[in-house]
């Protein structure tokens, strides 16, 4: 069992989640033995800060001068946190005893993994999978990401199917153990995304540099979920699918780029529709907000997917499922990642 202080760092990113603070932290101090928490604050105005002040004097804090969003917010943090593992971890995230110590062992045995999760439960039904991550995160052929354990909507009871120690293609940003100098190494989270996606994005680089991105189903945590967007909230659309198409523009092999990223396009303009014909006109419209976002910002992207590709980029890696989840799942009703 690791336990040396000094070791890991559990970072919670906070704005304005004070109730998330009072129920959760709780379990994250008493059940993390010899690991460092602290608190990053996105300069939140609910008294955040007071109340861990107050109730948590043994919790680091470290006050960010403005609300960066959930990538910035990091890196500024952790270019101030010194331990060889960092851990980010949402802070509506339940953690019970002996969390920490099944990812932290298996990494210590390897040194080719840059970033592992746990399995994650929903916090409320605990019984399943919790969208956020669930058994370890996967990508299709056309740049779609998916869990084990969820398909879209669709999340499956926790049988125990996912009981295992497996290479994935992506960790959850949830509750993400990530080897501190591969973190640095790597430039850290991409700053244009804000929030969503973020994690996928930093895990392909981290498999273009020839790491390793492990899921561990010998830890467990329990998650709420749209803590700070709900899933219905268009800013959280817009976000996902700016962010979606930004991650293919500038992570996609020469090779693949062109035709993906036209039929991505129309599957986008496909999806808007159908939320128009829903009544969903705020959610249509921050589609088309985030591609005019991306056509706004495309010398930015440029300049990023060149800095990648400089650095190597390779189509055949652990994790890519080389089919389209969408025509599974919503044309062949395959509801299962074990399905595909």
């Amino acid at each position: 069992m690791v336990s040396n202080p000094g070791l890991t760092a559990i970072v919670i990113l906070n704005w304005n989640g004070l109730r998330f603070l009072q129920e959760f932290l709780p379990s994250v101090v008493a059940n993390s033995p010899g690991c460092d928490v602290i608190v990053a604050d996105n300069a939140s105005s609910d008294g955040s800060i007071p109340f861990l002040q107050t109730h948590f004097p043994e919790v680091r804090i470290i006050q960010n001068s403005d609300n960066f969003g959930f990538c910035e917010g990091y890196n500024i943090a952790l270019r101030q946190v010194d331990a060889k593992y960092y851990v980010l971890l949402n802070s509506d995230v339940d953690v019970p005893p002996g969390w920490t110590e099944p990812i932290i062992d298996l990494m210590e045995q390897d040194e080719t993994i840059a970033v592992c999760q746990p399995k994650i439960n929903a916090q409320q039904h605990p019984g399943f999978f919790e969208y956020a991550g669930a058994a370890g995160g996967m990508l299709d052929a056309l740049g779609y990401p998916f869990c084990r354990g969820r398909l879209f909507e669709t999340l499956e009871e926790d049988r125990g199917q996912y009981d295992d120690v497996t290479e994935v293609f992506w960790a959850t940003g949830a509750c993400m153990f990530v080897r501190a100098e591969t973190y640095h190494a790597l430039g850290g989270l991409e700053p244009a995304f804000f929030a969503h996606m973020e994690e996928i994005d930093f895990c392909w680089r981290a498999k273009n540099a020839g790491y390793k991105v492990m899921y561990n189903g010998l830890s467990q945590v329990y998650h709420v979920g749209g803590g700070t967007l709900h899933k219905s909230n268009p800013r959280k659309t817009y976000l996902n699918f700016r962010n979606g198409l930004a991650l293919l523009y500038k992570n996609l092999p020469r090779g693949e780029f062109f035709s993906t990223m036209v039929i991505r396009i129309l599957l986008d303009w496909v999806a808007a529709l159908r939320m128009l014909l829903a009544g969903q006109k705020a959610d249509a419209k921050a589609v088309l907000d985030a591609h005019t976002d991306l056509l706004r910002n495309s010398k930015y992207w440029r300049r990023r997917r060149k800095e990648q590709l400089q650095k190597g980029s390779f189509p055949a890696m652990t994790g890519v499922y080389r089919g389209s989840v969408v025509w599974e799942y919503f044309v062949r009703q395959k509801r299962t990642a074990r399905d595909l």
